[in-house]
């Protein structure tokens, strides 16, 4: 089974078997990234650059803004959701990106 991905709208959205699924202007809690000086990040994201799959996991690079320190760049690769069964679940990036829907170990 092959799911769809691409980034839409100069970088607003991440579309998953195109449909919008992961919108800019959210605010993403981000620990232990290698982003800015803050032990957890507060980044405002502000664009998409890349968007891939590793195993079940949807991953994006993106770039933005600390609300904490004012920081702006790019990150690394994070998940944005994860792949189970051939449906899309979001993660909840504000509390350090816990899913919200089924996993393996949750079913």
């Amino acid at each position: 089974m092959s799911v769809a991905l691409r980034i839409l709208d100069d970088g607003a959205w991440v579309s998953v078997d195109d449909t919008r699924r992961v919108a800019v202007s959210e605010l993403w809690r981000v620990p232990g990234v290698e982003f800015c000086r803050c032990d957890l990040a507060d980044i405002v994201v502000e664009g998409f650059l890349e968007v891939g799959v590793d195993g079940r996991t949807v991953e994006a690079r993106l770039y933005g803004q600390c609300i904490v320190c004012g920081e702006s760049g790019t990150t690394g690769w994070l998940p944005v959701g994860r792949i189970v069964d051939g449906e899309f679940y979001d993660l909840d990036r504000e509390g350090g990106a816990a899913p919200t829907g089924p996993t393996p170990e949750n079913g």
